[in-house]
């Protein structure tokens, strides 16, 4: 049985199970419960702090898991990043007061930097041999200079809104651009089980991003057609009972959607229909 740690609570956790049941898994009904058993799927998920997953896959405990990339490379623990899911996306940046002298992250030699992720900093200033003090916290890192602990402070930035009213900037290149990822033991081969979910994720992911569109159009047309919406490998192309038209169907990405229908519209294609998939293998 395929032992799969999810998050249990904070930004990754609801993504997760959404993901994982239209994957085709079993959802907890109560979020209290720390452990559920699928047998129709030869599964048994444990609901974990996110935080501890990798240290839990990484140890062997448990088989897979789902994790953040910032939580993955924080916690040093020997697992490793088999697949990104596309959800809770987030951007590590560094920070430091307007006036404050440090602009680049190439003045960060001698300073401390304050970070609720110190390993993930520790990991980035060590592979560029910047030698500077890593001052670990548990949150509101954006008060760390104000208070005279730290001269630089690294930390998810989205907006910047909270970083400007604390009087800092942000400077440099990000450290990370992370996601949610399922990550394996990192010394040995994959449970066997984990294909079939890493294949199950995928299809979702897929089917998420692409919409299926079905039109008309007369059969002089039909090549035009076919470039706007060439499908993956080709279109499926189907005679109609009136012999002058055919029937079309491919899948489009769901975001050019509306614009993939004008350029139809425009080549003659009429009955033009958009469902939605709600999962696929390719």
């Amino acid at each position: 049985m395929l032992r799969v740690a999810v998050p249990n609570k904070g930004a990754l956790s609801e993504a997760a199970h959404e993901i994982l049941a239209e994957s085709g898994y079993r959802r907890r009904r109560d979020p209290k419960q720390l452990r559920l058993v699928d047998a129709d799927n030869d599964v048994e998920l444990f609901f974990l702090r996110p935080r501890d997953i990798a240290v839990y896959v990484g140890s062997g405990t448990l088989d897979v898991g789902i994790t953040g990339r910032d939580l993955l490379i924080d916690s040093g623990a020997p697992a490793r990043e088999l697949l990104p899911l596309g959800f809770a996306r987030s951007t590590f940046r560094f920070a430091a007061p307007v006036d404050g002298g440090v602009a680049s992250t190439d003045a960060l030699g001698g300073t401390r930097v304050a970070a609720a992720y110190p390993g993930l900093v520790r990991a980035w200033l060590d592979e560029r041999g910047v030698d500077a003090t890593v001052v670990g916290l548990d949150g509101a890192v954006e008060s760390a200079v104000q208070l005279g602990i730290a001269d630089v402070i690294a930390d998810v930035v989205e907006t910047g809104t909270t970083l400007r009213q604390a009087g800092l900037q942000v400077f440099g290149e990000p450290l990370l651009e992370s996601e949610a990822v399922l990550v394996v033991p990192a010394d040995r081969d994959p449970h066997p089980g984990v294909d079939v979910l890493a294949r199950r994720l995928t299809g979702v992911m897929t089917a998420r991003r692409y919409v299926l569109i079905d039109y008309d159009v007369r059969n002089e047309h039909v090549e035009a057609a076919a470039a706007v919406t060439p499908g993956l490998e080709s279109p499926t192309v189907s005679p109609l009972h009136d012999s002058g038209w055919s029937a079309v169907r491919a899948m489009v990405p769901r975001a050019d959607t509306n614009a993939v229908m004008d350029e139809l519209w425009e080549v003659g294609a009429r009955a033009i229909l958009v469902t939605e998939i709600h999962a696929c293998r390719l």
